[in-house]
């Protein structure tokens, strides 16, 4: 299980895997061409985001090219979910936000599950509400892309608090 990249029939969605974005980048990772890859778990990769509108925001990615939690085999659902928590635990020690908000995504041309990690902080939009109320011309503006020294460092920052927690258990709670 995971590393195939085999088609899920339970996915109810016809789709090629040259077809999917969250596919694409998961190869990049699995040939050393993602430079925002900061950590493979059993069930998924972990990554900075391309946009750092939000410092701290980092996705995971699952292994398994499904479009719901419920098309992943029992155990396998149950170890994504826990490395789900792990990683937010990981984005929230690292960048230190005022709130930590999560969203499973997986429509258009990324029909597959990855987990979006935002660090809020208090007044960071101009309004209460989801990261989304702001425009894409400002989500993906390219004056928030991080330079290399800054994802290096972001990397780094997230990697080691990935490792306190699996050495750790996450708190014991793994």
């Amino acid at each position: 299980m995971g590393n195939n990249f085999s088609v899920n029939l339970n996915t109810k969605v016809p789709h090629r895997h040259d077809d999917c974005g969250v596919c694409r980048r998961i190869e990049q990772t699995r040939q050393g061409k993602n430079p925002y890859f900061v950590r493979e778990l059993e069930t998924g990769y972990v990554v900075i985001g391309d946009y750092q509108r939000f410092p701290g925001y980092s996705l995971f990615l699952c292994k398994e090219h499904a479009t719901e939690l419920h098309f992943l085999e029992p155990e396998f659902r149950t170890r994504f979910l826990q490395e789900m928590a792990l990683t937010a635990e990981a984005v929230y020690n690292a960048f230190q936000p005022d709130k930590l908000n999560y969203e499973l995504l997986g429509v258009g041309n990324n029909r597959h599950m990855h987990w979006h990690f935002f660090p809020r902080r208090e007044g960071d939009t101009p309004s209460p509400g989801p990261v989304w109320q702001l425009s894409p011309a400002e989500l993906y503006d390219p004056a928030f892309l991080p330079s290399p020294d800054e994802l290096e460092h972001m990397k780094e920052k997230l990697n080691k608090e990935l490792e306190k927690l699996l050495e750790n258990g996450s708190s014991g709670r793994f």
